[in-house]
């Protein structure tokens, strides 16, 4: 059992706790809730020691082990993934060997009756009940089990773990901790970087589990499968649940509800009391009463009322100078980092303002393809147009991990912004509660979902028209998730997002590329559509009964010669350039209405060449679309 008593954290002029006291029991399994930023990685880092409170302390018996996943992915140094999951039994193997070392002296000493070799003994004792404890058996067993159910293939077990993606090497220290089997396991956002079988096998897993669990999640199904507590972390204050999570948002508007009908009783009473007071103490008779009531009322414990943590992010995404209809095409493109075949002859066209989704299992490609539209990382073969005036901003779901922890918020937003935006980057950081001396924190110390709002912040500062969200929920809180998707949903560019989760997809997007096995495959409509077009009710479902494969959606190609192909080519740089003339032509009539506007004048004739010259625009880009299919 370990034992938190009167914690109390202080940040600067910032209190993060303030006298907290907690228990946690053997088998607990502990949901840790709260908005980004409260503190809840920081109390993770009080329980594991890393950092000490101001006051207060926390007691546990010896020998009680902790295992930690961070957010942070740790140094990997062994050849094979094999190898790295079983540096788990280190300590294992540590006293294994001390064990024999002692058992070896015991068997050649005969000072049977002195307090060394009775201290030996003992010490004997200690370590084989130790052994015991952490379950030294079948260690390649349950190095198979435990790396299988975090979706490693066996094939997988003999290469190295820099050859896999930082998700995977995320799984990786999640299963040397499983491995440790220690007596506190605590879990930041676990979930961040599984797929659903992933997912459903850890819940399995944490059923059997005998030590206790703490979970910082934002996954609510993921929270309610395993928790059989909540704990509430709120404006420095700590509220226990015994329920899951709920359960717990149906308790908590309960206890707020009778503690405000609790608070307006009181008042009822003091204004009472106060009303006595001021009949009494004017009569010389009712004196003592008076003085009788001021008393009663000093010693009241006066109720007070818990304030919500109300702030939350608000922001609009900028949008750009607007793109040709068709943002991206692909024809036959195709994927593979050596031998291993990502995709291939996948076929897909995103237009102006579509919201589009990228889903299905881990190493489907779904990031990979983000990237090369990105144009962060090159594909194999086949071919892929960006299309006109195309700019975009992307966000990468390892961006927040490579952040320049030295440096401020302030500091690394004012060197990525434009010289013309620098002057408003602290309004921006406002927009993501970033506010007051929040922005002179240094990254390093921020948690993971303040670092993905200072990512989300960085991308309003040059505009675009195409936006690609790789798995921008990850750590964002539940309402942070909202004002995300508002204003996803009110950015009039186009949109790419690549996520597992369906409440935020849902209502947010009118396409959905699933990638499953190599084969990409697109269905038209928002995510509800596509699972009622698959006849699943769910994510799980989706991810655990992978569609049979079939033929991508073909697109006509049709052939040139070289010559046609050059003139072609020619055809496109002089549309290029009357574009852009045009462009010029709408900004400068665009200029002329504006300052007419400004003394209440206008120009019918200048009207008119407006909407002709964006009708020539639209035909211009009409003509470069076709010319590039």
């Amino acid at each position: 059992m370990l034992q938190a008593t009167n914690l109390s954290i202080i940040f600067g002029s910032r209190i993060l706790f303030d006298n907290v006291t907690f228990t946690i029991q053997p088998r607990d399994r502990i949901g840790l809730v709260g908005r980004n930023g409260v503190g809840k990685s920081t109390l993770l880092k009080v329980i594991n020691g890393e950092i000490s409170p101001q006051e207060g302390g926390i007691s546990k018996p010896n020998g009680y082990t902790i295992g930690f996943l961070k957010q942070e992915i740790r140094g990997q140094h062994e050849p094979t993934v094999w190898l790295e999951a079983q540096t788990a039994f280190k300590e294992i193997n540590a006293l294994q060997e001390q064990l024999d070392k002692i058992q070896h002296e015991l068997e050649t000493r005969t000072d049977y009756d002195t307090d060394d070799y009775m201290n030996l003994s003992q010490s004997f004792c200690d370590l084989n009940d130790r052994l015991v404890h952490l379950d030294i058996d079948d260690k390649d067993k349950k190095t198979e089990l435990v790396l299988l159910g975090l979706g490693y293939k066996r094939e997988d077990f003999e290469k190295a773990p820099s050859t896999f993606s930082g998700g995977w090497a995320m799984r990786l220290e999640l299963a040397k901790l499983l491995l440790q089997n220690p007596d506190l396991l605590m879990l930041d956002e676990p979930t961040n970087h599984l797929d659903i079988e992933s997912i459903l096998w850890l819940e399995e897993f944490f059923q059997k589990y005998e030590g206790a669990i703490i979970l910082v999640s934002h996954d609510k199904t993921f929270l309610d499968n395993v928790c059989n507590k909540t704990v509430e972390l709120e404006l420095g204050k700590m509220y226990e649940y015994k329920a899951n999570y709920t359960k717990y948002l149906v308790l908590k508007e309960e206890r707020r509800e009778k503690q405000l009908q609790t608070f307006k009783n009181q008042q009822d009473q003091i204004k009472q009391i106060e009303r006595n007071i001021e009949r009494f103490k004017a009569k010389a008779s009712k004196a003592s009463m008076a003085q009788s009531l001021v008393k009663k009322l000093d010693r009241m414990d006066v109720v007070e009322v818990e304030q919500d943590d109300v702030r939350s992010m608000r922001f609009q995404f900028p949008m750009g100078q607007q793109s040709g209809k068709i943002v991206v095409l692909a024809k036959k493109l195709a994927k593979s980092y050596g031998e291993k075949d990502v995709f291939h002859d996948v076929n897909l066209e995103i237009e102006r303002g579509d919201k589009v989704a990228f889903i299905g299992k881990n190493g489907m490609g779904k990031t990979t393809m983000a990237k090369i539209i990105a144009k962060e990382i090159e594909y194999n073969s086949g071919e892929l147009t960006i299309g006109h005036n195309v700019n975009i901003s992307f966000f990468a779901q390892h961006h927040a991990e490579q952040l320049p922890k030295a440096l401020t918020i302030l500091q690394y937003m004012e060197d990525t912004a434009p010289n013309e935006i620098r002057a408003q980057v602290r309004n921006i950081l406002g927009a993501f509660m970033f506010t007051g001396d929040d922005v002179t924190k240094k990254i390093g110390v921020l948690s993971g979902g303040e670092r993905a709002r200072v990512c989300l912040a960085n991308l309003l500062l040059n505009p675009s028209n195409v936006l690609i969200l790789d798995e921008p929920t990850n750590h964002l809180d539940l309402k942070a998730k909202d004002v995300l998707k508002e204003a996803i949903s009110k950015y009039p560019g186009t949109v790419i997002v690549v996520s597992h989760d369906r409440d935020f997809l849902v209502g947010l997007t009118n396409k959905v590329f699933e990638f499953n096995d190599g084969i990409v495959k697109e269905f038209v409509g928002d995510v509800n559509d596509f699972f009622e077009e698959r006849r699943l009710a769910s994510f799980r479902e989706v991810e655990l009964n992978p569609i049979p494969k079939a033929e991508p959606k073909k697109i006509e190609v049709v052939k040139v010669d070289d010559k046609e192909a050059k003139r072609i080519k020619n055809q496109i740089s002089k549309i290029e350039e009357s574009i852009a003339l045009k462009e010029l032509d709408i900004k400068n009539i665009e200029t002329q209405i504006e300052l007419l506007s400004d003394k209440n004048q206008y120009d019918e004739n200048l009207i008119k060449s407006l909407s002709n010259a964006q009708k020539e625009l639209e035909k211009l880009m009409s003509d470069w679309e076709s010319l590039q299919s």
